[in-house]
Order: structure tokens, then sequence, then C-alpha cells
């Protein structure tokens, strides 16, 4: 049994990988965007940042490290101490051909584990995640072996950055485990559960209880709704002893019929949730504390 936090901290996931411009004009896209959009969910509440970026020619997700760079700079330069959690989700994707299933068709992105995890070798953030998720995506599949997120989890642990572990299903918290057992992963763990992604967990509270029942008790956790699930979602997290988590990667609307104009208008939805329930929200400097983070950034944590 788990009580609601007195206080508990706000992750907004400002752009993603899978929301397109044509959802909503209002999804950050350049690296100033993309930072802009971070500066402004801090303002608002958020203590963490979750962050993927994109080809601003196109729009399409990319893994290019200037980007990311770019985009860490960009926030650095003006907030020190905003927890920056670095997306390693991108490189999974396995798109099989028609008529010879075992050949890759356009869409694969599926690489070699320690190129997914480049870039946070290269600018340590403070958090990155790890997806422990082999499931079908669409009409795809997302391949994570646990071979594979053992070697992820290897460059993060040597490049002292602490892995999110993102949960789409009961069996991904069963691999969890193991790698806690083995040592791939150290706890106290942080970890979200994805709830609304078609064919993982489907979002209910019965969901939430189910799958934070399954973690070690000292775990620290976000139940994340997809869609429009989004805000049931912050409240479900809140009630069930976890923190929450909303932006534009995860829904883009406000509410019913509304696109939001803003990652921070969803950061004060959320916010306004909690507080209504009767929490408060943690400052970066006190999330740093409760997740074992420095206070404190160093320049070599921004090179």
């Amino acid at each position: 049994m788990r009580n609601p936090r007195d206080k508990i901290f706000i992750t907004c996931a400002v752009t993603g990988n899978l929301t397109t411009p044509e959802q909503t004009p209002h999804l950050p896209i350049t690296p100033e965007e993309i930072a802009d959009a971070c500066l402004g969910a801090a303002e608002a509440g958020a203590a963490i940042v979750h962050i993927h970026v994109r080809d601003p020619a196109t729009g399409k997700p990319s893994m290019e490290l200037g980007y990311y760079r770019d985009v860490v700079e960009r926030i650095r330069a003006k907030n020190t101490q905003l927890i920056l959690n670095i997306t390693t989700g991108p490189g999974g994707r396995f798109v099989p051909s028609p008529d010879e299933p075992r050949v890759a068709a356009p869409g694969t992105t599926l690489m070699v584990p320690e190129k997914r995890v480049e870039h946070i070798a290269v600018l340590k953030p403070e958090i990155c995640t790890i997806d422990l998720n082999t499931m079908n995506s669409g009409k795809e599949v997302v391949i994570n072996t646990p071979t594979n997120v053992r070697r992820m989890a290897k460059v993060m642990r040597e490049a002292g950055v602490k892995p999110e572990v993102e949960l789409f299903d009961s069996g991904d918290i069963a691999l969890m485990n193991d790698m806690l057992a083995d040592g791939s992963l150290t706890g106290p763990i942080l970890c979200s559960f994805v709830m609304g992604v078609r064919y993982g967990f489907q979002p209910s509270p019965e969901t939430v209880i189910y799958a934070r029942n399954m973690l070690p008790a000292d775990a620290e956790f976000t139940a994340i709704g997809i869609g429009k699930s989004s805000f049931t979602g912050v409240a479900q997290s809140y009630l069930a002893g976890g923190h929450v988590r909303v932006g534009l990667e995860d829904a883009v609307y406000l509410s019913r019929g509304t696109l939001a104009p803003s990652n921070a208008a969803m950061v004060e939805k959320a916010r306004r949730i909690v507080e209504d329930l009767g929490a408060q929200i943690m400052t970066p400097r006190e999330a740093r504390e409760l997740l074992g983070l420095p206070t404190r950034l160093s320049d070599s944590r921004v090179a």
C-alpha cells in the first residue's frame, strides 16, 4: 500500500517521437523551439523535461547529436537546475518486408544498442530513458531484447546517467526486476508505466495498482496516460503514490476539442489537478535530492 505523496515532481515530455505537426501546430520542432518549450514547462512547474529532437527541415524524429547538444546548451544557458531526461527510444523499430519478413522494409530504425545511447555518453544528462518493451507498435514492431537493453544500460552506468525505465506491459517489469537482480540496473529504480499505447498497458486505476505492486518497495514511479487518458493518468498516478507526466509527446489536447497551446499549459493543468488533490509540486532541487542527482551542475555536465 502506498499513500499519495505530500510532494511530487512533474515531468514534461515536450515533443516526442510520434506526435506530428499535422496533429498540432504547437509542436516544437527546432532545437530553439524544443529548448524554449522545456524552459516554459519549467516555469509552469515541471522539475524534469523529457527530450527528443527532430530534423528542423522535415519535422521528423532525429537522433542527430548536434541537435541534442544544441537543445541542452540552450536550456543550460538559462536554467542550470532543471533536470534533463533524454530519450534513447529511437533505434528499436523493425518493419518487415511484406514478401520477405526477415528483410527490413523502409521505416526500420533498428541499430546497434551502443549507437542508440551514443548521445548519452557524450552529453551526460542527469537522466535518460531506457525502454524494455518488445511489442507490436501500430503495424510494426519495437524490439528491445534483454541482451541489447543490458548493453545500453552499461553505457548509461559508465556515463553516470540515471536510467528512467519505461514499462509498456507487465513483462517489462519482470525484465526490469531481473536486471536489478543481476546488477544491470541499480536501485532505487526510477520508472514509468506507459498506458494507452495500443497493444500495451491499457489506462485504468486497476492497471496502475497492478503495475505498482510489481515494483520494488523503494521504486519511484510515474503512470503516464497517452492521448485522451493523459490528465486522468495524472490523477491516477498521484493517487497511487506516484509522480506525474504530461506534454505534447503524450497528448495534444488540453480538454475535449481544445488543442493545448503549449507544453507549459499542460503542466499548469497537471499542477492544478495535483494541488487540488492536496499535494505540492517539487522544485528541481527537491526532485534532485529525492532521486540522488547532483544539486548543481559542473561545466563538464554541459559539454
